[in-house]
């Protein structure tokens, strides 16, 4: 049986603000991306999510960025290896005290925003990245886009690499995610995403932005939480793939 993980950015609230439905989205979904207070997130919102998290049985994922709480780490920086690798690992270490002290531990690292799409292409942050990961823990699985330089410089460091796919995010040709600013970046129809989550998890394909059938294999399926109805959208995802004979279930 074909088996595929559902992950969402979590816990991406910050003081007062929240954004995501974390308590619904954690009733669906198996692995829990967590913001670790660089885009988006602190110290209690990371406590409270690594709780729901573990009372329900679904891994706990730090969710690495550039420190840009303004531009919700979405916006390109030039950080120098050694303190991007530093950085990296000071989030990883920050969400690991509250997911042990919840009963449950960091279980793998995904990159966020500019950040998740800078190590795609770029060999030197990627590498930084890795390195922060095995500046924490050099067993923990890696997050990323297929064919990125990021999953190849992970396992050539000896890291698990586990490739993803975005239902709701259009993609270009060469299988990379369409930049937000771009119209049609982002795939809001509810039916439209349910169809390519069936057909990532069962064939490996999906249209490009240019209607181009391309294959993207993946382990794992993200489902934006920050997006209307995401709650809703969410579980008719998951039931679509059970309907069609996915077993839904976590990677790590």
């Amino acid at each position: 049986m074909i088996s595929i993980d559902l992950n969402a950015d979590l816990g991406e609230g910050f003081g007062r603000w929240t954004l995501t439905d974390d308590e619904r989205l954690l009733s669906v979904v198996t692995s829990a991306n967590v913001a670790c207070g660089f885009h988006a997130g602190d110290a209690a919102t990371m406590r409270r999510v690594c709780e729901l998290a573990a009372e329900r049985g679904v891994r706990v994922g730090a969710q690495v960025s550039y420190r840009d709480l303004a531009g919700f780490g979405r916006r390109a920086m030039d950080v120098p290896p050694a303190e991007l690798a530093a950085e990296v690992a000071y989030q990883i270490g920050a969400l690991e005290v509250f997911a042990r002290a919840a009963g449950t531990r960091v279980s793998y690292v995904k990159p966020h925003g500019a950040l998740y799409n800078r190590v795609v292409h770029d060999e030197e942050q990627a590498a930084a990245v890795v390195d922060g990961v095995l500046l924490a823990d050099a067993t923990l699985p890696v997050l990323g886009l297929p064919g990125s330089r990021f999953l190849k410089v992970a396992e050539a460091a000896g890291l698990p690499a586990v490739t993803e796919a975005f239902a709701d995010r259009a993609y270009t040709d060469q299988g990379t995610l369409v930049p937000r600013g771009q119209d049609g970046a982002v795939i809001t129809d509810a039916d439209a995403v349910v169809e390519r989550s069936v057909g990532l998890a069962g064939e490996g394909t999906l249209t490009s932005h240019s209607g181009e059938r391309i294959p993207v294999r993946a382990r794992s399926l993200c489902l934006h939480g920050d997006t209307p109805g995401a709650v809703e959208l969410a579980r008719r995802v998951r039931a679509e793939l059970v309907a069609s004979g996915v077993r839904v279930e976590a990677f790590a």
